[in-house]
């Protein structure tokens, strides 16, 4: 299975990217989490892109705030997909949001919501099981338990609300 790769751009990001973290251990996806800077460490941030695939990354993450040009350095370096965290900080992560979201043509990066740290990750995992049928099916079963969830915490609601 591909690994993640999941980049932060400081470690004061960390409490949004644990929720990633967690996601890919739910699903049991081997991945790789590091703190570089697209300004404080330009070089590591290149060389990580550049390498990443040979290195047996299928997605990356990459999380920042403030001017949050990380996933855009990293989608500048690589061809693999790249998934942006908006960070909240600053302008309630709107900063960060369109840092993120507004790459120019022929570097896309994926963008989830602020702090939407999960999604990342499982969004990474969606585009692994393009070609792994056992992540596909993890995340079926995922979606199913999820579907479940809900419908039981109906079930509870109409029995007490409804007449």
């Amino acid at each position: 299975m591909k690994k993640v790769g999941i980049i932060m751009g400081s470690d004061s990001d960390l409490p949004v990217v644990e929720k990633a973290i967690d996601a890919l251990k739910d699903l049991e996806v081997p991945y790789e989490v590091h703190v570089y800077s697209a300004h404080r460490t330009p070089d590591e941030t290149r060389a990580f892109a550049a390498n990443a695939r040979a290195n047996g990354f299928g997605a990356i993450i990459a999380a920042a705030g403030m001017a949050a040009h990380l996933a855009g350095a990293i989608a500048a370096g690589t061809t693999l997909p790249v998934i942006g965290i908006p960070v909240k900080g600053s302008f309630d992560g709107m900063d960060a949001l369109l840092s993120t979201v507004q790459m120019p043509g022929g570097i896309p990066v994926a963008t989830v919501a602020v702090n939407g740290a999960k999604n990342a990750a499982l969004l990474a995992c969606e585009i692994i099981s393009v070609s792994d049928t056992e992540m596909a099916a993890k995340l079926d079963e995922m979606r199913k338990e999820g579907a479940q969830a809900v419908l039981q915490k109906n079930k509870e609601i109409e029995k007490k609300y409804n007449i």
